[in-house]
């Protein structure tokens, strides 16, 4: 059974890889016609920006914490899925 440093680098690992996620689909929307020309879009996509900087900001200080401290705040998973979902959804509706 993992001990509970490992399960801190875990989770840390999980956020960087959403982090990554959330950038790569942020390019993909930057890289279309839509994002360029629709204010609703660049709007939306502004607000997500936003929002990718204070998950940032939460992933560092989850660095600088120990594993224990780390452990009791808990990690913001929440913010994390409804970021990645809000992109996930504008992806979707420029590609249609």
């Amino acid at each position: 059974m993992p001990d509970i440093n490992e399960l801190a680098e875990r989770h840390i690992r999980e956020h960087q890889a959403r982090l990554k996620h959330i950038d790569e689909l942020m390019a993909e929307v930057d890289q279309t016609k839509q994002a360029t020309e629709s204010m609703e879009i660049r709007a939306e996509l502004e607000s997500i920006k936003q929002e990718r900087s204070l998950l940032a900001r939460q992933l560092d200080e989850m660095r600088e914490k120990s594993a224990e401290e780390w452990a009791e705040k808990g990690g913001p998973m929440v913010i994390w899925d409804v970021v990645a979902n809000r992109l996930e959804r504008l992806v979707e509706r420029i590609k249609h």
